[in-house]
């Protein structure tokens, strides 16, 4: 009885794994490549399928992995124009400025020499025109009385020569005026008014990006960089296209620009820029597409590739879900009747969105598994 007992044990686990088993069996009968299951089955809910259709698909393409920037023509590096303590900062980081929006204010000894600059300028020509305003006179005067013979011809010389020394003197003292001005103008104050700050105003309009200023700091530095705005209404793609692809790519062609913040989306830009110069390690050429971006969902630096092709041709797409990858190829399950699935090899070309254009393998109005492949190929349909 002992001997019978531990017999009966050693077969219990088998007896179970079949027991486990038969339903599962019962649901799904497997040969490789192909599953079928009962037309009542419950598992045909998770099974969705669809008619394959066709669609344009490009000829020769050319696709480039590439990245969001800056427009450079549309980015300001603001600097102070004279040396100066600040003494406000009107702006934050993130801000939107419009083109001539203060965004710094600046005390500074240099603006004040300016401002006394002019006001010396201005003494200066106001002296000039009354002293070319009385050589103007006498020699006027002498002129006629030489005419009445009263005096000699180099009284009326001297005079003459008196004027056009006046003369000289007012142009000069006109041109240092208007350079004074001219200053105080590039400088954004109000000429002969003492005690103006120096207001810093935005080049253009935009976002304010970087910010490298404090209230009472002072300066000396006219070239740092105190605030970056750039005007992100547009940006540039910068795509590395490989060097025995860029002879499909000309300047101002429009191109396809997919981005991965954004999978299924396609968006279109027209290019810009085409280098000219290969870059010698990787053997591509950089290639800059302009992108609307008036809605403001682009970034600098999000990740994006382009696409251009040249042509087109018809072919079967299916979506992206109905592809299994597997043994190093692709592969979709066709329904051959109610609850009878096959699977088939199938060669597949770059995806357009969401779906995948496929060469060959299977015709279009070929019904294909949409939902639930992965299902079918746990169940037997990847052996």
């Amino acid at each position: 009885m002992a001997v019978i007992f531990v017999a009966g044990c050693s077969r219990a686990p088998e007896y179970v794994r079949a027991v486990k088993a038969a339903p599962e069996e019962s649901a799904a009968r497997r040969v490789a490549g192909r599953v079928s299951y009962p037309a009542d089955s419950p598992k045909l809910a998770e099974i969705r399928t669809a008619v394959v259709a066709t669609e344009q698909v490009p000829r020769d393409e050319v696709i480039a992995p590439g990245k969001i920037a800056i427009n450079p023509n549309r980015i300001s590096r603001v600097v102070l124009p004279v040396p100066g303590r600040v003494t406000s900062v009107e702006v934050r980081l993130g801000d939107a400025v419009t083109q001539g929006q203060a965004l710094l204010g600046i005390e500074s000894p240099e603006a004040e020499g300016a401002l006394s600059d002019c006001l010396r300028a201005d003494a200066g020509l106001t002296q000039a025109r009354a002293t070319a305003a009385k050589a103007r006179a006498d020699a006027e005067r002498l002129r006629s009385l030489y005419e009445h013979g009263a005096v000699a011809n180099k009284e009326v010389i001297e005079a003459e020569t008196e004027l056009a020394h006046a003369q000289a003197g007012l142009t000069e003292a006109e041109a240092a005026t208007q350079h004074a001005r001219r200053r105080l103008s590039i400088l954004g104050l109000k000429p002969c008014l003492a005690g103006q700050p120096v207001v810093v105003r935005a080049p253009i309009s935009g976002k304010v990006l970087e910010m490298n200023v404090v209230p009472g700091e002072y300066r000396n530095d006219t070239s740092a960089a105190l605030i970056t705005i750039a005007d992100l209404s547009t940006v540039w793609v910068a795509a590395q296209v490989p060097e025995s692809s860029i002879r499909w790519i000309n300047q101002g062609e429009h191109v396809h620009i997919e981005l991965a913040a954004y999978p299924g989306e396609v968006f279109e830009g027209r290019v810009r820029r085409v280098a000219d110069t290969v870059d010698p390690l990787t053997r591509a050429v950089e290639v800059q597409t302009e992108l609307d971006n008036r809605s403001g969902r682009f970034r600098p630096e999000m990740f994006a590739r382009i696409r251009h092709s040249h042509g087109s041709r018809t072919l079967p797409v299916v979506p992206a879900g109905a592809l299994v990858r597997a043994e190093g190829s692709a592969w979709v399950f066709i329904e051959r009747a109610r609850g009878q699935f096959e699977r088939v090899r199938v060669e597949t070309g770059e995806a357009m969105g969401p779906m995948v254009p496929i060469f060959s393998g299977i015709e279009a109005g070929a019904t294909v598994v949409v939902d639930g492949a992965i299902l079918l190929a746990a169940n037997g349909g990847s052996r």
